[in-house]
């Protein structure tokens, strides 16, 4: 039976939060810098507790990752933080050859990604960051589900060696994974067992693949379904061994199809365990004003996409 306890709901800007606050105490290492974005990216409490080492660099976001590349050199773990657009598309060249091609261990933390960052539009709303990381060498990338996730995966980058995305949201969502959970960089989550067809999401889109599955094991559908909160690197066995168990494959994420999560589990099963798969994510389309609801029901991320997806594969898979 599919069942998670849901404790409430919050936006996983407030794990990431809560999460730089307690890496900030457990290690004096930890530094902050923000593009003129403290009340957003929650990073109020840091800044108040740890004034010496908080940077506020104003609308300035290619100078503070190439300042963020520069504290490395110190010794300090640098946090940037701002919306999930200005941390990527605005800075790529920045980030390119200061900080991954170097190596450097800053941890890139980026707020308001994807279609739910609502009525600012497309302009503000980046669904290409996820491939435009991936594909930097010595990048790890991490997209975790909900505020407690978030907050775990905050503490473990803190500790982790190298670049990292961590990819985050705004509105609030619910909260289903354990409080006291401990995050493994790298490790895809196992949520339930099924036969009939597996699904791997990733951010905002594993709760819609709760629902979905919930409401598919009513119809006497099993799924398998993984959560991939680290896109890279790829848990590729976790992939091949729920792909070779169920033989059908959905993948679900709030991001670009092209070059997204999606892309590289096609990628790693064709490599090593040839598939169907079906994509729930944006189609190849900017975004557009409106909101979060209005537009995940647009773009077509909801629990019935996925099961929609669920269906089509299945018939794929028994032709």
């Amino acid at each position: 039976m599919l069942d998670f306890k849901v404790d409430g709901s919050n936006d996983t800007r407030s794990g990431f939060g809560e999460g730089l606050l307690e890496a900030g105490k457990k290690n004096p290492h930890v530094v902050a810098l923000c593009a003129d974005l403290i009340g957003s990216l929650k990073m109020d409490a840091f800044m108040k507790a740890f004034p010496e080492r908080f940077f506020q660099v104003g609308i300035a976001e290619a100078n503070m990752m190439g300042v963020a590349a520069g504290l490395t050199i110190g010794g300090h773990i640098p946090f940037t933080g701002t919306f999930a657009n200005f941390s990527t598309g605005r800075v790529y060249d920045q980030i390119r050859q200061s900080i991954a091609y170097s190596d450097k261990n800053v941890k890139i933390c980026a707020s308001h990604a994807g279609l739910t960052l609502g009525e600012d539009g497309a302009t503000h709303q980046i669904l290409e960051d996820i491939g435009m990381m991936s594909m930097l060498p010595n990048m790890t990338v991490i997209n975790p589900c909900d505020f407690h996730q978030t907050k775990a995966a905050t503490l473990a980058i803190a500790e982790h060696h190298g670049p990292v995305y961590l990819r985050f949201g705004r509105p609030k969502v619910p909260m289903f994974t354990g409080a006291d959970q401990k995050f493994e960089i790298g490790k895809a989550w196992h949520m339930h067992s099924g036969n009939h067809v597996s699904i791997f999401a990733t951010g905002h889109l594993v709760w819609k693949a709760v629902e979905a599955a919930k409401a598919m094991e009513a119809e006497g559908i099993t799924v398998d379904l993984i959560n991939i909160h680290t896109i890279k690197p790829l848990d590729i066995q976790a992939v091949v061994n729920s792909a070779r168990k169920t033989g059908a494959v959905v993948t679900a994420e709030e991001h670009q199809i092209n070059g997204g999560m999606g892309s590289l589990i096609a990628q790693a099963l064709a490599q090593h365990c040839p598939s169907p798969i079906e994509f729930v994510g944006v189609n190849d389309s900017f975004g557009e004003s409106g909101t979060p609801d209005q537009l995940m029901k647009k773009y077509g991320l909801e629990s019935d996409n996925i099961i929609a997806a669920v269906k089509k594969v299945l018939q794929r898979k028994s032709e």
